[in-house]
């Protein structure tokens, strides 16, 4: 008896909304004129179909599909389909699949048309040249004249363009089907796993975050005040109009000093300082400028531009957004919020909240930078509730030192976990006791810690900030040495690592391929033409086109491809041992938060959303779960046998970083 097919349900919309798209999809389909105006379809292998909603209704048994969890439903960015699908036509479908995700967890990145041009979709030259246009000219507002009143364009004022605007909406079902096929060996989605990540993710960007409303908009006002004030300042000072006139100040300062100024940028700002630093009012000049080019407010607005009618902002986080694995940032930008440092942080907020300029200006010299510190407390619990903020400690280093089995530093994981004292007391042949917080040697133990773990060097060193904590230049070599001399199990993985992926990748012309396994814990080999690393969890990193190289060293390297949207073509990315460690252990990172996100979820958390390792939780003030959530997150993962896990954490009333 012939097995029956799964049925697989392939979507694309065209809709309209008032409501720009950049403010996220939840906002798009909030606006009261949101509709979806064509619907195309595609059953399996068979003939694309498609409904056009502003002639006719949605069939019975397409709805019916709809909610049926048995059908597969599928599109390129599923989200955008599955939001409009259930506000428009008030349902909740059910098992999606986004053939998107399913291309970024292949190594393939960008939109629709990209990837189908890295994958060698057919062309199709008419919609290449016409989509965009007939997406400005059905799908979203128009600027009214006097000689045509009209807010929008309907398809019967241009019939023809309408016509081909259904033939656009079939294609994309059709490109969407073709990369789906060429993909459908990756089997990540159908991952147990990943299928609940993304339902889980799904629940976290409809869930939102709570934006103090009323703080954001007076933090607003109150930079609109100081700009003015800064500019009338700036004006009364040089005759010129804003400081934003760049030109005008630079011939301003040039004529008081010898010394050329050719530019005026954040990077110059002590050297201008001292140039003028017997001319006060050039110095005020400059300060005016420099307080009114920020743009601290940013993400203050696009808090208000993405928050919905409940005050909450959603859709900021994107599954598997890098190539890792990890989530990414989308509409506020969770993952680059700045930190806050201010002792009074209770105070300075309620300053704002009240709409204090005066108080403000007299009490901060920059203003600016205050701001930017309040950004996160603009993210808030419902009332009656407090936030939980957790993350997992030193996770890097844990699973590094996991990975390479270097024993002496899970062993200070499992007791005190002081890995900056340790790890200095291990460089300098000192006992721990030895090492003070604030000593040269345990600063030179964190930062060679938190830098060369992915086998940087120097370079690794400074742009962690060595020199910026007082280390001399002139011990960053010995930095290295000792480090690497510390820990040279994690120097022999970077060369095993290395070794595993190009011989892999030299075996894929033989018949002798075989898997390349790394301490039980990571297997490497090829598949489908690609290099694949398989994660303890089982999920895989893939590395498109690889193939090896004599580099300018004269030494073997291995070279993978990306595709570039902007030039069509796939370009080679030279890698190394330590680069691809660093993306294995951030994708073990990434998977150990995602189960530790089931497994809260599970017994009932909350999860708001997470940045990084870190996870917010909201609950009920009267609820004390702060060590209970810990103690999940530190618990042992049953395919990370023998890795440490710890975790910090607190409890805040508007989140921070503590």
């Amino acid at each position: 008896m012939k097995k029956q097919e799964n049925k697989i349900l392939a979507i694309d919309i065209e809709t309209y909304s008032s409501e720009g798209i950049t403010n996220g999809i939840h906002k798009y389909v909030e606006a009261e004129d949101f509709e979806i105006l064509l619907f195309a379809y595609k059953y399996n292998d068979e003939e694309t179909k498609i409904i056009d909603l502003t002639k006719e209704n949605l069939p019975e048994k397409l709805i019916y599909d709809l909610v049926d969890k048995k059908v597969l439903k599928t599109a390129f960015n599923a989200q955008f389909e599955r939001i409009c699908i259930n506000k428009y036509f008030g349902i909740t479908s059910k098992n999606w699949e986004c053939t998107m995700i399913k291309s970024w967890a292949c190594g393939l990145t960008g939109g629709l048309d990209t990837v189908s041009k890295a994958l060698n979709a057919p062309e199709d030259k008419e919609k290449d040249s016409n989509g965009k246009r007939l997406i400005r000219k059905f799908s979203i507002p128009r600027t009214p004249t006097s000689n045509n009143p009209r807010k929008r364009n309907l398809p019967e004022d241009y019939p023809d363009e309408w016509e081909m605007f259904k033939k656009y909406c079939i294609q994309d079902v059709e490109v969407e089907h073709y990369i789906r096929k060429q993909l459908e060996h990756y089997k990540f989605m159908d991952s147990d796993f990943e299928k609940s990540q993304y339902i889980l993710d799904c629940v976290i960007n409809r869930r939102g975050i709570k934006i103090d409303k009323e703080m954001v908009e007076h933090i607003i006002d109150i930079n609109d005040k100081m700009v003015d004030h800064y500019t009338a300042k700036f004006n009364t000072i040089t005759g010129i109009e804003t400081p934003n006139q760049v030109q005008e100040l630079k011939k301003w300062l040039n004529d008081r000093t010898t010394i050329p100024i050719t530019e005026i940028t954040k990077q110059n700002k002590e050297d201008l300082f001292k140039i003028f630093e017997g001319d006060q009012l050039a110095k005020i000049a400059l300060d005016c400028r420099y307080k009114t080019a920020k743009t601290s407010v940013a993400k203050y607005k696009k808090m208000l531009e993405t928050m919905n009618k409940d005050h909450r902002s959603r859709g900021n986080l994107q599954f598997y957004g890098a190539k890792t694995g990890r989530w990414a940032g989308r509409n506020i930008q969770l993952q680059n919020l700045p930190q806050n440092h201010l002792e009074n942080l209770d105070q300075v907020r309620k300053n704002f909240k009240n709409n204090e300029f005066n108080t403000l200006k007299d009490m901060y010299e920059d203003i600016q930078d205050i701001m930017s510190q309040l950004i996160r407390t603009a993210i808030i619990p419902e009332k009656g509730n407090k936030f939980v903020v957790a993350d997992f400690s030193a996770i890097e280093a844990r699973i590094i030192a996991w990975l390479a089995d270097e024993d002496w530093v899970i062993d200070v994981f499992k007791k005190d976990g002081k890995i900056y004292e340790a790890t200095a007391a291990k460089m300098f042949n000192l006992e721990v006791d030895e090492i003070k917080k604030g000593s040269p040697e345990r600063q030179k133990g964190k930062v060679a810690t938190l830098a060369l773990g992915y086998q940087g060097g120097v370079g690794a060193l400074k742009a962690m900030g060595a020199l910026k904590m007082g280390i001399p230049e002139s011990d960053l070599n010995d930095i290295v040495r000792l480090w690497r001399n510390a820990n040279k199990n994690i120097q022999k993985l970077w060369h095993e690592v290395q070794n595993a992926c190009i011989e892999a990748v030299e075996e894929m012309s033989t018949k002798n391929q075989k898997i390349h396994d790394i301490k039980n814990k990571v297997k490497i080999y090829t598949q489908y033409g690609d290099l694949t690393i398989e994660l303890p969890s089982t999920r895989k990193l893939i590395y498109k086109n690889p193939r090896v190289v004599t580099n300018q060293f004269n030494s073997k390297a291995l070279v993978y491809q990306e595709y570039s949207g902007v030039k069509n073509q796939w370009y080679d990315i030279e890698t190394f041992g330590g680069k691809i460690v660093e993306n294995i252990v951030q994708a073990i990172g990434r998977d150990c938060l995602a189960y530790k996100m089931l497994e809260l979820t599970e017994k009932g958390y909350v999860i708001v959303f997470h940045v990084h390792d870190e996870v917010i939780i909201e609950l009920p003030k009267n609820r004390n779960a702060l060590n209970s959530i810990l103690n999940i997150l530190a618990e042992e993962i049953p395919w990370a046998q023998g890795l440490p896990l710890n975790a910090d954490g607190y409890e805040c009333e508007y989140y921070k970083k503590d």
